[in-house]
């Protein structure tokens, strides 16, 4: 049986059987509903006496609810993906930067104790969206729902030392866009998952900082119709979202840009590695494909005061169109055929006999 490969987001949980030259054949969102019984109460988001309430099951990407981790996990491996109770296979999670110890250990244990599976493998996900495109080396920047990481990898393993992790994501940029569509359009109702689609349909990055003040005068207005009827007009607020990202202060962050930030990490890893790894730098995540952001990228680096300049690793051409998006799951999707035909990953027995600490030692 083919090894199963999962990457779980704040906003999707992405798994299908290892394919590396294909998207994840099963996405899904990691919200979930939660049916509540009388008298009961839970956190999450709901009024009043409702009986159900919305779980986030995974926030700034990492699980706060295991429960309906498991209730996710197991719809995945048993309904989509055709796992059969007592004839579980080997599974591969991808891992967001700075995963707590706990958090491994959890999710090792629920693998082999709940869901019984014959092996289990985990890998950081700036390491996996590297060998999505052929490297062991280079820089990934990972823009996610609910995080943004800033990771050096030398070798196939991530320097950490010199790795950032912001608390903003693609869910911050996106009540940014509403805030300042509401200022704009005062009489609309906004509903955030209107929003967010609009985010993705008229999102832009300017070419630089000048012109986006330049936008932030004169921009051509558009109108987009909202599923309700309502009719929102949309003009310079397309453009803020991803001079976010440039100018973090936008978010109220007393941070430095992306590019600066690359930079920044580079300097802490030792000179001679300093050109493998900015040569090869990878934009991952959804909001990397925003129109204009990767020029922007590649302007901003041109301009950067570093020795070596930051240069954006092209993908194959064999690769589906969707790498950014999916890029942790394709990488770990190659790892699967590796680790568990070499026998690399945490057996069952291995488990029986260490416990879950043995993710620290098989899995690094």
């Amino acid at each position: 049986m083919e090894a199963v490969v999962v990457d779980y987001g704040s906003k999707l949980l992405k798994a299908g059987i290892a394919s590396p030259d294909q998207d994840p054949p099963c996405i899904i969102p990691t919200k979930m509903k939660r049916v509540l019984e009388e008298g009961e109460a839970a956190e999450g988001e709901g009024t009043g006496n409702v009986e159900e309430v919305m779980i986030d099951t995974v926030v700034r990407g990492f699980v706060s609810d295991w429960d309906a981790m498991e209730d996710l996990l197991h719809h995945v491996l048993y309904t989509n993906i055709g796992w059969e109770i007592g004839d579980e296979g080997h599974i591969l999670f991808t891992e967001p930067l700075f995963t707590p110890k706990y958090l491994r250990e959890q999710l090792v244990q629920l693998m082999f104790e709940t869901f019984n599976v014959s092996g289990f493998y985990a890998s950081e996900q700036a390491v996996l969206s590297l060998y999505a495109v052929g490297r062991i080396s280079g820089c990934t920047i990972d823009i996610g729902h609910g995080k943004i990481d800033v990771a050096p990898v030398c070798e196939g393993a991530v320097h950490h030392i010199a790795s950032k992790r912001f608390e903003v994501g693609g869910v911050d940029l996106t009540n940014l866009l509403a805030r300042e569509l509401q200022k704009s359009n005062p009489s609309v109702k906004l509903d955030i998952s209107d929003v967010e689609k609009i985010k993705e349909l008229y999102a832009k990055c300017a070419s630089d900082q000048l012109e986006f003040e330049k936008m932030k005068n004169s921009c051509p207005a558009e109108q987009h119709t909202l599923p309700d009827g309502q009719v929102i007009t949309i003009g310079k607020e397309r453009y803020i979202v991803g001079e976010a990202l440039f100018q973090p202060h936008i978010l109220g962050l007393e941070e430095y840009g992306i590019v600066d930030q690359l930079v920044a990490g580079v300097s802490n890893v030792a000179s001679e590695y300093h050109r493998q790894l900015l040569e090869n730098t990878m934009l991952c995540g959804g909001t990397a494909s925003m129109t204009g952001f990767e020029r922007r990228f590649q302007s901003e680096a041109n301009l950067s005061t570093s020795a070596i300049r930051p240069a954006l690793v092209k993908p194959p051409e064999y690769m589906p169109e969707n790498l950014a998006r999916n890029s942790a799951w394709m990488g770990g999707a190659i790892l699967a055929k590796v680790v568990f035909p070499q026998n690399q990953h945490v057996t069952k027995g291995e488990y029986d006999e260490t416990g879950p600490a043995i993710v620290h030692k098989k899995c690094f």
